[in-house]
């Protein structure tokens, strides 16, 4: 007999587990459905990367499935590792560039409780490439100075973004129309200063900003790599607060929740994730934008899935750069920025639809 002393336990589905870490104070809900998910994404990461490093660009054959993990393995040496060598910061960088990515989508779409909050969308990666463009284009720094640009000009937008469209508390559409319009005006700056530059320094610019992932080393992977060493745990820390604000503001205050705190820290979180890749390879559209929404999708936990959603995005940049890198070889390669720019049209057009059919009576 349940009486008022001993209240009914909250039942949960069968597919959900609690993990408690005593030490910090931590517990995670686990939905074993959504692991799955997550592990067969990674499979397929792991799969179309080892096939990318394979991958030829040249008219000469490239390398099997089998051999390429062989060299990985270190048994094959040679011309053959030189190939795997060449193209390994490629695939790496474009696996942790994605799941950083899609985490810092997946942050702004959670506060601001909107599929169009991602970084993208609302300037920080314009931002980047007008602090690159103004490195490499004004200040003729290279680039070196490019990379140390795109860094400053993403954080910078993103205090302006801040400031003017959620201090004070996140409205539904503020902080997205704000972000958009700071956007268009940085797209202004941008092509006026590739429009009055030399041809050849305004070519590279263009190609950096359609985001590029060719010509890396493994020295280039490293800031990336750190950024999600240090921003991964605070994230672990603070997601129990941000999954308040799925619910609005309010409701997240009503609970306890320092609102106005907590948005600077996942501003910092969320802007440091899109900074970190958009500083090494350029500002790449839409990978932000598309991953969280595609786990929500496929997993049934409520909310956007954090581990899901870095998976989708490591998955998608890996794949597209496969695709940029070897559709049109060995003529040219694609910036991988024009393939998810397609594939993010494709989604755009996909929830203007579904939003269309939900609004008919």
């Amino acid at each position: 007999m349940v009486t008022a002393e001993s209240p009914l336990p909250a039942r949960w589905p069968r597919r959900v587990r609690f993990l408690r870490v005593p030490a910090i104070g931590l517990s995670l809900r686990v939905d074993i459905i959504s692991v799955a998910i997550t592990v067969a994404l990674l499979v397929v990461t792991a799969v179309v990367g080892v096939w990318s490093l394979g991958a030829s660009t040249t008219r000469a054959p490239g390398l099997g499935f089998v051999q390429v993990v062989e060299v990985l393995a270190g048994r094959v040496g040679g011309a053959p590792a030189n190939h795997v060598a060449t193209w390994l910061p490629v695939v790496v960088t474009a696996i942790l560039g994605g799941a950083s990515l899609a985490l810092s989508g997946a942050i702004f779409q959670t506060i601001t409780r909107n599929p169009l909050g991602s970084p993208d969308i609302i300037g920080f990666t314009t931002g980047a490439n007008t602090g690159a463009l103004t490195a490499m284009l004004v200040l003729g720094l290279g680039s070196g100075g490019a990379t140390i640009g795109a860094l400053l000009g993403c954080l910078l937008t993103a205090l302006v973004v801040y400031f003017l469209g959620m201090r004070g508390g996140t409205a539904d559409f503020r902080f997205i129309i704000v972000g958009i319009g700071v956007s268009a005006m940085l797209l202004s700056f941008n092509g006026y200063l590739i429009a009055t530059s030399v041809v050849q320094n305004a070519g590279v610019a263009a190609a950096w900003g359609m985001g590029n992932l060719r010509d890396l080393t493994m020295a280039d992977t490293v800031p990336v790599f750190a950024t999600l060493a240090v921003l991964v745990p605070a994230l672990i820390v603070v997601a129990p607060r941000m999954r308040m604000f799925e619910l609005g503001t309010d409701s997240a205050r009503s609970k306890g929740v320092d609102t106005a705190r907590t948005q600077v820290i996942l501003l910092v979180i969320g802007v440091g994730f899109a900074a970190a890749t958009t500083a090494i390879v350029g500002p790449i559209a839409f990978v932000a934008l598309v991953a969280p929404q595609v786990a929500a999708r496929i997993t049934p936990s409520a909310g956007i899935p954090l581990v899901t959603s870095a998976a989708v995005g490591a998955t998608l940049l890996v794949s597209s750069e496969a695709v940029a890198r070897t559709i049109l070889a060995p003529q040219t390669m694609l910036p991988v920025g024009v393939v998810t720019t397609s594939l993010g049209g494709v989604y755009l057009l996909f929830l203007l639809l579904a939003q269309s059919r939900k609004a008919r009576p």
